[in-house]
């Protein structure tokens, strides 16, 4: 979920915060990696919908999604070209070989989680499986730049710099950004940059890294829901993503179980 609010000043967080803030998003992984247990083909994609909603009522938290900015449902579902803010339906079916991402967050104790993951539906194209494969490393190359020694912009550069030497493109319109009481708090975090720009890294920050990455192009189209984003040349695209706190001691994942 992006479209950040513009800011400059990072919220820190205290210690407290952080307990809390690794709480919310535990449930949130826990949550996606159930739904990924459940993609095969035949299914439609609004029961992931009821499914998420089941177990938001089940660990008593709030779809952090629900409503945000007008938006319809607690989940994304994003099939193939759709990068992000794919809507659930009862028409969409999954089947064999497609791939699709789960954009997620929850509300706990007044502290936004924040993640998402691709997934492929059965055997997959070899494209797809590098496609998926090469997203997800550049999740965690941009994690490893998350030092309070560090810029934004080293994140971003990690990003970019592995996913075109695999030959893939980032998708531009759509970043990474801060996150606690707020769904997207400053700074924004592109995955795309260079080293040593950007806003300093500061112990405290909380920031959500979410490479978008495009088989083609990286140019977007937004249909006329007014939310559903696609690859502009309809190629397929990935997405994960994590929320990750900034410690003395380094980069501390947030959405781990």
């Amino acid at each position: 979920m992006y479209r950040p609010f513009l800011g400059y000043k990072p919220i820190l967080k205290n210690k407290w915060e952080l307990e809390i803030l690794k709480k919310a998003n535990a449930i949130v992984m826990e949550i996606l990696l159930y739904l990924k247990e459940e993609v095969k083909p035949g299914r439609n994609t609004f029961e992931f919908e009821e499914i998420t909603l089941y177990l938001c009522e089940k660990k008593k938290v709030k779809p952090a999604f629900k409503g945000y900015r007008g938006y319809p449902f607690a989940l994304c579902v994003s099939v193939n070209e759709v990068i992000v803010h794919g809507m659930p339906k009862k028409d969409k079916i999954l089947k064999e070989g497609d791939i699709v991402s789960f954009d997620f967050g929850v509300i706990y104790e007044n502290y936004v989680g924040d993640a998402a993951l691709t997934v492929g539906v059965g055997k997959i194209s070899e494209q797809a499986e590098k496609l998926l494969k090469v997203t997800e490393e550049a999740l965690y190359k941009g994690i490893e730049k998350a030092h309070f020694s560090n810029r934004i912009g080293d994140i971003s550069y990690a990003i970019q710099r592995h996913v075109e030497s695999n030959g893939f493109n980032v998708i531009r319109e759509f970043v990474g950004h801060g996150v606690g009481k707020s769904l997207h708090e400053p700074p924004e975090v592109p995955n795309f940059g260079k080293p040593g720009k950007g806003p300093k890294i500061e112990i405290g920050m909380v920031i959500a890294i979410e490479p978008m990455v495009s088989a083609g192009s990286y140019e977007v189209e937004i249909l006329e829901d007014g939310w559903t984003a696609v690859t502009k040349d309809r190629s397929l695209a990935a997405h994960f993503e994590h929320s990750v706190a900034v410690t003395p001691k380094g980069p501390e994942i947030l959405s781990h179980i």
